[in-house]
């Protein structure tokens, strides 16, 4: 069975644009190709070129503030979000729903950089884990998008379900997951779950 997994993006890009008469909009980057992530848990992550090809244009995808689906601030289906893959990464741009909780929760700290970072929720459809220099690196090839956020602190992903996919790799190459594992995924969870 398949679990939801979230990234925060160190790189990502967010921005407010206004023209009069027009809906304010936000652009940026959820995701950036070929850039590692921070640790994750005993491995790090990076994302292939083209690995929301496919889902950008079949999946119903949400822009959500701070991944909370009760505050939805685009979709693709409707229109008022917008997602294409450039040299960059996953690029987005979303029409603001023009209310005042939008005006004083979400367009404010935004337009002042007090949020100023992305985040992305996804399935992994394909994946690859190779060892790299004593480090485990995972590589999304295909995923499938749930949603692009503006987020005020970023939220790293269940740690569970990488770690399982992580403990494939490393049964295949190495040897079973250690004490340590196990300990990481539980404070992660415990993490998580406050």
């Amino acid at each position: 069975m398949k679990q939801k997994e979230t990234r925060f993006i160190l790189q990502a890009e967010l921005r407010v644009m206004s023209t009069v008469g027009q809906p304010t909009k936000i652009a940026g980057h959820a995701a950036k190709f070929d850039s590692l992530s921070e640790d994750l848990g005993g491995f790090r992550e990076r994302i292939a070129p083209g690995a929301f090809a496919k889902t950008i244009t079949t999946a119903d995808v949400r822009a959500l503030w701070n991944h909370d689906a009760n505050i939805v601030l685009g979709r693709n289906k409707a229109g008022t979000l917008r997602l294409s893959e450039d040299s960059a990464g996953l690029a987005f741009e979303v029409d603001m729903p023009d209310t005042q909780l939008v005006r004083d929760m979400v367009m404010a700290p935004i337009a002042r950089g007090d949020v100023n970072q992305c985040s992305f929720g996804f399935y992994t459809v394909n994946d690859k884990w190779a060892k790299v220099d004593g480090e485990w690196i995972r590589t999304l090839l295909e995923c499938d998008l749930v949603d692009v956020s503006p987020v005020t602190y970023p939220a790293y992903p269940s740690t569970d379900v990488a770690a399982r996919s992580l403990q494939e790799a490393i049964k295949r190459e190495v040897s079973p997951p250690t004490d340590w594992w196990r300990t990481q995924i539980m404070l992660r969870r415990l993490d998580l779950e406050m």
